[in-house]
């Protein structure tokens, strides 16, 4: 474990508040638990106190899941009283997601920092591109696709999401879109997702990292206790302003922005990871 320095925790600290009051909205907002900011303004902060490099994406996203937990449950209930909730679909994707979940969260766990940097970008930058450009029919009607079809992709969605340490929203939400879900039930329905998907990532997380040298101070494994204090109070609050917003602004205008937020995200994890490689190289 890094040396208990406490200045060294400021930074961390200042931008764990901007983070939770951000991914909170957007948890609401746009149903991605928050961890499409979490991540990477942790990740940003972590380098900054010069943590090491081969560890600083996986404390990013395990703190990061342990916060979804409970971001998920308030943008979730404000969604399922205003109806926007498939509660068929998440009984029938929550097996499929755990298993995806567990198997994301291991690999997050064990293989390097870059590649999960990486992971993060080219996926945030792929469904943005589906998110701004992609003119949804107006006629939605919901795919059929048999349970093994449903199985599988909740697979995906739960291990990719557990390895970049998101809510399940940033893929979930354009998938139920795009399988002819409307925008508002998809975002409600990725909200509560993010419980499934946050809880055991973030226990695989931590388990993971116990013993692992050079963690900043106040860690459970890969989990920060101190800026997951300060992010989940916030984050459960402001997900209720997100949610308010969903409710209120039109079907494309929350699409576009979910897309342009995605898209300078992208952006700025492929610079860090360029920037990373050269360094290294």
């Amino acid at each position: 474990m890094m040396a208990l320095d406490f200045s060294s925790l400021l930074p961390l600290l200042a931008i764990a508040v901007g983070a939770g009051i951000a991914g909170g909205v957007l948890a609401g907002l746009l149903g991605v638990g928050g961890g499409i900011v979490i991540v990477p303004a942790l990740y940003m902060s972590l380098s900054a106190v010069g943590m090491d490099p081969a560890i600083t994406m996986q404390v990013a996203v395990g703190t990061s899941l342990a916060t979804i937990v409970f971001t998920s449950l308030s943008s979730g209930y404000g969604h399922f009283k205003r109806g926007a909730i498939d509660m068929d679909l998440l009984r029938l994707w929550a097996p499929s997601l755990l298993v995806g979940v567990i198997i994301g969260a291991l690999l997050g766990g064990y293989v390097s920092g870059l590649i999960l940097v990486g992971v993060f970008a080219v996926v945030a930058a792929l469904v943005a591109i589906d998110m701004i450009f992609r003119k949804p029919s107006e006629d939605l009607a919901v795919r059929s696709f048999s349970k093994l079809v449903w199985a599988a992709l909740g697979t995906i969605t739960g291990a990719l999401s557990a390895m970049m340490g998101i809510g399940g929203g940033t893929i979930g939400v354009p998938l139920l879109n795009f399988l002819g879900y409307d925008i508002r039930r998809a975002v409600g329905t990725s909200a509560a997702i993010g419980f499934i998907i946050g809880l055991p990532g973030a226990v695989v997380y931590a388990f993971t990292g116990l013993g692992v040298e050079e963690l900043p101070p106040f860690s459970l494994g890969y989990v920060n206790l101190a800026a997951a204090t300060i992010i989940i109070p916030l984050t459960s609050c402001f997900a209720h302003v997100g949610v308010k917003l969903a409710h209120s602004i039109p079907r494309r205008a929350l699409r576009f922005a979910f897309g342009i937020f995605l898209m300078i995200t992208s952006i700025r994890m492929f610079l860090d990871l360029f920037n990373s490689l050269n360094v290294n190289g």
